[in-house]
């Protein structure tokens, strides 16, 4: 069984980035953070999921998306991995917000050790 809880920490690393490389079109209160522990997946480490646009139009909420990290392997990495994982997971945010996803096409390990050079840079 899946276990999920909301994570603080994680959330305050995310909101870290997300000021630090001024992704401005994202609304931090419309990220959740969650820590899960249990699943069967054999390598994914995180993941970022966004509400389907019916549920969102069911359930007359705005867009929302939840950055999920996988316990077992996440707690395993660096933090510089810790991070760069993070960054991965915010970049499938589109620009627009509206509960689309970015797919690997955009979201791949050159955009993710860019952004990660900037986020280390003490001007940020």
């Amino acid at each position: 069984m899946i276990n999920y809880r909301e994570d603080p920490e994680i959330k305050a690393n995310v909101l870290s980035i997300i000021k630090k490389l001024n992704m401005s079109h994202i609304d931090p209160k419309r990220v959740i953070c969650i820590r899960s522990r249990g699943t069967k997946s054999k390598r994914v480490v995180a993941r970022c999921h966004v509400l389907p646009r019916i549920m969102q139009e069911a359930l007359k909420i705005k867009p929302h998306y939840v950055i999920e990290v996988i316990s077992e392997r996440f707690d395993k990495l660096s933090e510089e991995e810790k991070i760069k994982t993070l960054i991965h997971e915010l970049l499938h945010i589109p620009k627009s917000f509206g509960g689309g996803f970015r797919h690997h096409d955009y979201v791949n390990r050159k955009t993710v050790e860019k952004l990660y050079r900037k986020y280390k840079t003490p001007s940020g």
